[in-house]
């Protein structure tokens, strides 16, 4: 088939690529100048299946209140909402119950650990480089209560079969040696030894160069217009440089999916919540993370990425703003220094923004819509990077009418109908 792919971010390409390996016609539209220029660019950098978390959990509703008021808060909510934010907080709050984290919970590890597995497979298969590392990822907590709390997420590993390890503070600093300076403030940990970290640009880049030497063609500064429908079929994509036709069309336009698909009459309960990362050069390598490490406290991870430092994490829900407010700088600068003093160069700061393209209860979605020749992949959220190989796969197989290698079924549009 003659498939186009709108959106050239990391979920974009994988699709491609897995299209293509699948044996279509595969084009990438996307009005940026290049791959992963938006959200794909600067994120955390983890691969943590493990850590596949929705935001909406029990006990969260008086978290957020309490987050509201701190000075390093994991949350922040701009005034002036707009009736799509609230009614997406809405449907996560309905979220926020043990039922349906679990529930979600479960999904998002599912797909994630695939997707891991299918990264694995890619990497070995071609031989891409993008400055990944595969030593694991270690959450620390700051407190005993954080770690009494871990019964339902260890739980939900268990039955996933990932392993994983509860450290104390011993084991936290025997894993990552950086944290010895800080280890009076760290009460234990969770290890999970199978995760990843990897520079999501770098990788994306080095994807669309496979997949246009396999065939793909990207169409890149092309401004997308809306689609042309034919009954429940969708005939072209209408783009400023004229309308492109197909026999089918892949959503992954990340947060911007719902309101480029809204003309039509789908509603995609997908919205903007913006992440920061920042990132520094290392001076000092025995201060350095090895791998990543996640402060569970501010819910901010710190990744090593090569010679570098990534730090990345807050929610903000702030509608489509990138700005960069220096509270936001100063957050992740205290985060980074408090447990990795010195490490990085805090003089010389690449403080970033993009807009997490969330789901109300987390799990992404990838599958087809009410019409015949038009996939969704989307809704990531901060696991885009994680998932993005074994979406691409899922949407492939799934397309050429092949049997996935994991269920799907409770991964599309539908499962906000019922």
């Amino acid at each position: 088939m003659k498939i186009v792919v709108l959106g050239a971010g990391v979920i974009g390409v994988t699709s491609a690529w897995y299209l293509r390996q699948a044996g279509h016609e595969v084009t990438v539209i996307d009005r940026q100048p290049g791959p992963a220029l938006e959200t794909s660019f600067a994120n955390a950098g983890e691969i943590s299946p493990g850590y596949s978390s929705p935001w909406a959990a029990p006990g969260i509703p008086q978290k957020a209140l309490r987050w509201l008021f701190m000075n390093h808060a994991p949350l922040i909510i701009r005034p002036n909402l707009d009736p799509k934010a609230v009614r997406w907080m809405w449907q996560m709050l309905m979220n926020c119950n043990n039922a349906s984290y679990k529930r979600n919970k479960g999904r998002m590890v599912r797909v994630a650990e695939y997707s891991r597995d299918c990264l694995m497979a890619l990497r070995q298969d071609i031989g891409i480089r993008y400055d990944e590392r595969t030593k694991g990822t270690l959450e620390v907590f700051r407190t005993q209560k954080q770690i009494d709390g871990l019964a339902k997420d260890i739980q939900v590993l268990k039955d996933g079969g990932v392993p994983f390890e509860l450290l104390d503070t011993d084991g936290c600093v025997a894993a990552e040696p950086g944290l010895a300076a800080s280890r009076h403030k760290i009460v234990g940990g969770l290890r999970l030894p199978n995760d990843e970290t990897g520079d999501c640009f770098k990788f994306t880049n080095a994807l669309s160069a496979k997949a246009e030497a396999a065939g793909v063609v990207f169409r890149y500064g092309v401004d997308l217009r809306g689609l042309v429908c034919e009954g429940e079929r969708i005939k072209a994509v209408q783009t400023a440089d004229g309308d492109v036709e197909a026999d089918l069309f892949v959503a992954a336009l990340g947060s911007y999916t719902p309101a480029f698909l809204q003309p039509l009459g789908l509603d995609v309960p997908v919205y903007p919540v913006k992440g920061y990362s920042l990132t520094l050069s290392i001076i000092d390598q025995s201060r350095a993370p090895l791998s990543t490490v996640m402060d569970e406290a501010h819910k901010v991870a710190i990744t090593r990425l090569g010679t570098r430092i990534r730090v990345g994490g807050m929610a903000e829900i702030a509608g489509f703003s990138k700005d960069l407010p220096e509270a936001r700088l100063n957050t992740l600068k205290h985060v980074v220094e408090d447990l990795f003093g010195g490490a990085g160069d805090l003089n010389h700061p690449n403080l970033w923004s993009g807009l997490r393209p969330m789901t109300p209860d987390g799990t992404p979605i990838i599958g087809p819509t009410r019409f015949g020749n038009l996939w969704l992949n989307t809704g990531h959220g901060t696991l885009g990077w994680t998932m993005s190989c074994g979406s691409g796969k899922l949407l492939a197989d799934l397309i050429s009418g092949q049997t996935p290698d994991i269920e799907t079924h409770d991964l599309s549009l539908k499962r906000y109908a019922a």
